[in-house]
C-alpha cells in the first residue's frame, strides 16, 4: 500500500513539473517545480441538494488548471527529499532563477507576481518587494541555505552567506538594524524606493532563528555527533564539523589557529586546525583532549570518542573541555 502511495506521489510530482510555472517572464522551462496551482470549475451538475442558505450543492465534472510564477517554498520542500547530486541540480536551477534577487545576492519568497489575479490572495495587495510580495523572507531563503549544507554544498553555500545572504554578512546601514536581530522580510531590489531596499522590517524570533541553529550545528558539530558502533553497539560521540579555513583565530606564539564554542551550552571545545590552508569541511579529526571538572584529562587518539567518555559528555555535568585537533 505504501509503495502505491509513493508511486502516486512520483506521478503526482512528475505531473507538477509538467505543467510548471507561469508568470511575468517565465517561460515556465527552468525546471524548478512549482509550488502552487489553482483550479476553476467549468463543468458541473446539480445534485438537488442545498445548505441551510438555499444554496444548490454541485458535483464537480471538469476543472482548468491556473499556474502560478515560482515561489521558494517549492524547491526547499522538494531538496528535503532528494539525493545531493539531484538537491545540486535544483540549487543550480534556482541560483540562476526569478527566485535570486542579484543586486542583494539574496533569495525571494517569489518571483514576480506582476500580472497575477487579485484572487492569488492577499500577496497581490502590497507593492512589489514588500511583504509577501517578491521579498525576502528570511525564514525561508536560510530554509534553501540549510538543505544546501544538508547536501554539503560547503563552498557554495559559504559563498551565498558571505556575500550578503546572511545576517552576520549583511551591510548594517543597508539592513537598517543589529545584525543580531531577524527580520519578517527584506524589501527586495524590486521595491520602488532604492533607498528602503536591503532593509530589515518586522523584528522577529521564530523560524530565521531556528534555522540559523540548525545550521551552526551542521556548521560546529556535524549532523551525527553520537552515534552506535555496528561492532559493540555502544554509543560513540564523533566531532565533523564544516569549517572553511578561514573562520579560525590565529593564535599568538606560532600556535595554531583555533575556534572555540560551548557544547550543551556547557562543555568548552576548541578546533585547533594544524592542516595548513585546507578547510575542514567533514575532515576526521586526529585526536581529541578530554577535559573532566574534576581535573583529569583523557587523549583518545582517532576520530571518535569510546563509550565511556562518550556517556560523560551527553550527561554534561562530568566534562569541563573538548580539544579536538585535526593533523596531517
Amino acid at each position: 500500500m505504501i509503495d502505491t502511495w509513493l508511486g502516486e506521489i512520483g506521478r503526482g510530482i512528475e505531473r507538477a513539473m509538467y505543467f510548471g510555472s507561469r508568470g511575468f517572464n517565465d517561460s515556465g522551462t527552468s525546471g524548478i517545480t512549482p509550488t502552487y496551482f489553482s483550479y476553476n470549475v467549468t463543468k458541473w451538475e446539480k445534485t438537488k441538494a442545498i445548505n441551510t442558505n438555499g444554496h444548490p450543492f454541485v458535483r464537480a465534472k471538469q476543472f482548468t488548471l491556473n499556474l502560478f510564477p515560482l515561489f521558494l517554498e517549492g524547491p526547499v520542500r522538494m531538496m528535503k527529499t532528494l539525493d545531493s547530486d539531484e538537491a545540486k541540480l535544483v540549487y543550480d536551477r534556482v541560483s540562476s532563477s526569478q527566485l535570486r534577487d542579484n543586486d542583494l545576492k539574496m533569495y525571494l519568497i517569489s518571483a514576480s507576481l506582476k500580472g497575477q489575479s487579485l484572487d492569488t490572495g492577499r500577496e497581490m495587495a502590497f507593492a512589489p518587494g514588500w511583504l509577501e510580495n517578491n521579498s525576502v523572507w528570511l525564514h525561508m531563503s536560510y530554509k534553501f541555505y540549510l538543505e544546501m549544507l544538508r547536501h554539503e554544498m560547503f563552498e557554495a553555500f559559504f559563498e551565498e552567506i558571505t556575500s550578503g545572504g546572511m545576517l552576520p554578512f549583511m551591510d548594517p546601514q543597508v539592513y537598517g538594524r543589529s545584525l543580531m536581530e531577524c527580520s519578517s522580510f527584506i524589501a527586495s531590489s524590486s521595491f520602488e524606493d532604492p533607498a528602503i531596499r536591503g532593509r530589515g522590517f518586522l523584528a522577529r524570533l521564530s523560524g530565521s532563528t531556528a534555522e540559523f541553529l540548525s545550521m551552526w550545528i551542521l556548521i560546529m558539530i556535524g549532523p551525527h555527533p553520537f552515534y552506535i558502533d555496528k561492532t559493540t553497539n555502544l554509543v560513540q560521540m564523533q566531532l565533523v564539523p564544516a569549517l572553511p579555513r578561514w573562520l579560525f583565530a590565529e593564535q599568538a606564539d606560532d600556535q595554531k589557529p583555533v575556534i572555540r564554542f560551548k557544547l550543551f551550552g556547557s562543555i568548552e571545545v576548541t578546533y585547533v586546525h594544524d592542516r595548513g590552508d585546507e578547510d575542514l569541511y567533514r575532515t576526521l579529526p586526529s585526536r581529541y583532549v578530554v577535559g573532566l571538572r574534576d581535573g583529569s584529562t583523557f587523549k583518545v587518539e582517532g576520530p571518535s570518542i569510546s563509550n565511556d567518555l562518550a556517556d560523560k559528555i551527553r550527561r554534561v555535568a562530568f566534562v569541563a573541555s573538548i580539544d579536538v585537533y585535526f593533523e596531517h
